[in-house]
């Protein structure tokens, strides 16, 4: 009863695929009205009526948040939707490319800082004002193991993950008076259409030899995890990065 989300009101960004996908999915399963956004319509219609077709309460929310004003107003469009409520924002959406060093450039670095990092700021700016002061909410925000174990050619990845667990333990620092708790969570490497053009059986193999756990992780565990860290079962945590890798992170130094 604990991830019990009925009636809450909760906005994933980059909800047409992957980890926010099903975590869009998990929440509206558990009870929450959720706003599904993605920046095509053709992405997020799907998942709003796969939602509704297994009897959940879903609306899509057709946003660019690589901008300031394009996050506030899916934050806005997901509160007047949900009667004026807004108790669980994920920020999910990232734009990623992985460059060696000298191939990086200006147009890349930009993108990936907008959808990436910028938009963390500036939802937690509108999410913070329209979050309940007494009911409170909770903020997940998606990083990644290569925030705290990279490898070559992840310079502005590992940088942006990073920089997504100091905004968490500041935001979590600064909102706490207000009932908002603010985590992440750490995956290691999980099959979605996003990261395929990423991954191959070589890699995939190599990864599965040093996760202790001896394979990949899947969505629905990453999901799960952003579901419990959303919910009265993680009530007392806040500021926390949480590992979803199989161990990979913390084993074979």
């Amino acid at each position: 009863m604990e991830q019990d989300l009925q009636g809450r009101v909760a906005l994933v960004t980059g909800a047409g695929a992957g980890i926010g996908r099903e975590t869009a999915f998990q929440l509206a399963a558990r009870g929450a009205v959720v706003g599904v956004n993605d920046l095509k319509e053709e992405l997020a219609a799907p998942v709003v009526d796969a939602i509704r077709a297994r009897g959940g309460r879903a609306f899509g929310v057709v946003q660019n948040i690589a901008t300031r004003d394009g996050i506030r107003e899916a934050i806005r469009r997901t509160h007047a939707e949900g009667g004026g409520r807004f108790d669980i924002l994920v920020n999910n959406a990232a734009w990623v490319r992985y460059q060696a060093i000298p191939d990086i450039q200006p147009e890349t670095l930009d993108r990936m800082l907008d959808v990436g990092f910028k938009s963390v700021v500036w939802s937690l700016q509108e999410a913070a004002a329209l979050m309940d002061p007494e009911r409170g909410g909770a903020i997940v925000n998606v990083s990644s193991a290569a925030a705290l174990r990279s490898a070559a050619n992840s310079v502005v990845y590992s940088g942006i993950k990073a920089g997504i667990l100091g905004i968490t333990r500041a935001a979590a620092a600064e909102l706490g008076a207000r009932n908002i708790r603010v985590n992440a969570v750490c995956p290691s490497a999980v099959p979605t259409e996003g990261t395929q053009r990423n991954r191959d059986a070589a890699r995939d193999a190599n990864r599965i030899a040093r996760t202790p756990l001896g394979r990949l992780g899947t969505v629905e565990e990453i999901a799960r995890s952003i579901c419990f860290l959303a919910s009265d079962g993680a009530g007392f945590i806040t500021a926390q990065a949480l590992s979803v890798d199989g161990g990979i992170t913390l084993t074979n130094i």
